[in-house]
Formats: structure tokens, sequence, C-alpha cells
């Protein structure tokens, strides 16, 4: 099944101990749908400007892609520039241009509006809505990313657009400001009956946690002894996560456990260089084989 993101696409100027680069295609949307189309078919709704290359667009061919909801709008692409430290999951924001992405009002081309699965990335709650007033039927999975910034600026309009949601992903700082709750599980039960029945908490080296009516499930971060990049990792693991469970035959519990994993195998890849230059050209014989070293990670007998 075809697979919706809505969200940014940008350039990244980003610097790490490992490096530095002065220009390189990021955005939420970017990172999302290339790790989703691993799996399964994306189509993609974005805005980019005049600054936006044939070289650029690129990245998206050859794939199962489909960027006819990318729009082109005059003016420059969303920029932002950041630097990590030792620790990556320190980071410093040094620029953030919106540019053409501060007036963007997603349209969705008409092939789209039959989505079953949605990711709706972190962008205005209002504009969150406004996709999901386009799609005709409503979907089998909405999955939803927001920030900081939308929990406290716009908490009324972030609470009509949860109302939809099956799938809340967002990280251990955010699930407690949303829900006012210090203990997780705790926060999770109050999120859910804000309307989502699933939480995902992202947890950056640690992992991450899913927790639903059922209990909750966890899974680890890939050990890596080099973490080159973290900008995108999280997208990353939502596109694994979205693009197996498109991909995938019901909505089991053993189903959301390997979404999990593959999408924790995405977001490892992600981090492996500088923006998209690992998660590119990854095949899907190394995915299935991270997937697998994830297994004997967390194998153990009583």
């Amino acid at each position: 099944m075809s697979l919706l993101v809505v969200g940014s696409v940008a350039f990244d100027a980003l610097e790490t101990p490992y490096g530095k680069v002065d220009r390189t295609l990021g955005g939420a949307a970017t990172y999302f749908s290339i790790a989703a189309s691993c799996f399964t078919h994306v189509n993609l709704v974005g805005v980019v400007g005049d600054d936006f290359t044939a070289k650029d667009r690129a990245v998206f061919r050859g794939r199962r892609i489909d960027i006819s909801g990318l729009e082109r709008a005059t003016g420059k692409t969303f920029f932002w520039s950041g630097r990590y430290g030792q620790d990556p999951n320190e980071r410093v924001t040094l620029v953030t241009d919106l540019n053409v992405f501060a007036t963007f009002r997603p349209k969705l081309p008409e092939a789209f509006r039959a989505s079953r699965h949605v990711f709706l990335a972190n962008i205005d709650p209002t504009l969150q809505r406004s996709v999901l007033e386009q799609i005709k039927t409503p979907p089998r999975m909405v999955a939803l990313d927001t920030m900081n910034y939308w929990i406290e600026r716009a908490p009324a309009e972030l609470r009509e657009i949860l109302k939809r949601t099956h799938v809340l992903m967002i990280n251990d700082a955010e699930t407690r400001m949303l829900s006012s709750e210090h203990n997780l599980l705790r926060a999770a039960r109050r999120i859910f009956a804000m309307g989502p029945r699933i939480l995902i908490i992202k947890r950056g080296e640690h992992g991450a946690l899913m927790v639903d009516n059922r209990g909750a499930f966890a899974v680890p971060a890939f050990p890596l002894e080099e973490v080159h990049d973290p900008t995108g990792a999280g997208d990353s693991f939502a596109g694994g996560f979205m693009g197996y469970l498109a991909s995938s035959r019901g909505m089991s519990d053993a189903v959301l456990r390997r979404a999990m994993v593959y999408g924790s195998v995405m977001g490892s890849f992600a981090v492996e260089r500088f923006g998209l230059d690992r998660l590119r050209k990854v095949t899907r014989r190394e995915i299935d084989a991270r997937a697998r070293h994830f297994a004997k990670l967390t194998q153990f007998r009583l």
C-alpha cells in the first residue's frame, strides 16, 4: 500500500566531531521517504524554492517515491544549520531560515487522496489537520510527529489533530510536556485519552519505547562505534516503522514490534554518515541482516 508523508524538504549545514558539510539535502519528509521507500511506495508532499536543482531532485529518482506533490515556490528552500559535540544528543542550532516553508500550505494531488497510511511530520498542527481533510476515506493508520514548540504554542490545535491520530511519535521530554506526567507509562495513559492508540517514545541513543493498551515494547539503539551525524535519525526511524507497516498485512502486536525494529535499523543507518549518504546506498539485504542482528541483541533464555 502507498504511504503519504507531508513535511519539510530542506538544505542542512552540519558540523560534528567527524567533519563538516555546508550544504546537504535534508528535512523530515526527505529522510522519512528515503527510509520508507526501502519497504513500500511513498507519496511525498512538501515545498522547495528556486535553489532546489535537478541534482537535488535526483536524490528521489530510482526509488519508490512519487514527488508530484513536491511544490516549487519562488524563494529559497528551508535551511537549517547545526553543530553537534562529542555527545550526539547535544545539538546547537546555528541558523533556521524557514524561507518558502514559512508559507507552505499542503496541497495533495488527486492520486494521493486515497492514501491508507499517513505520516504527518513536524509542522503546524493546523496544517496537519488540513492534510487529513483532503483525504477521501479515513486512513488505515495516521502517525504524527510534533515538538515542544507546538505543545506550548498551539495546544488546542494539537489536541484537535490528536483526536484523529493513531500513532504519536515524540521524544521523552515532549511526552512529559504533553501529558504533565513524569512517569512515561502514566504519561502514555493520559495521551491515549487524547486520541492516539499507540505512543512511540524516541529516546535517541537509548532506543525507542512503544506503549499501547497491550503493554510496552522497547527496542535498543544499534551499537555503533561512531555516530557521524544524528540529523534525521528520528525521521528515518519513522520511515522504517511506517514503511514496514504499510508493506505488511494486518496490525498485530508482532507486526508492530517488527516495525519498531525496522525503524531502529533505518535510524542506525542514517547516523553512520553525513546527511543521506549512508541511507541512500543501503540495500534491503543489509537492512534485513541488521534486523536479524537486533534479534540477537535482545534474545535470551530464562
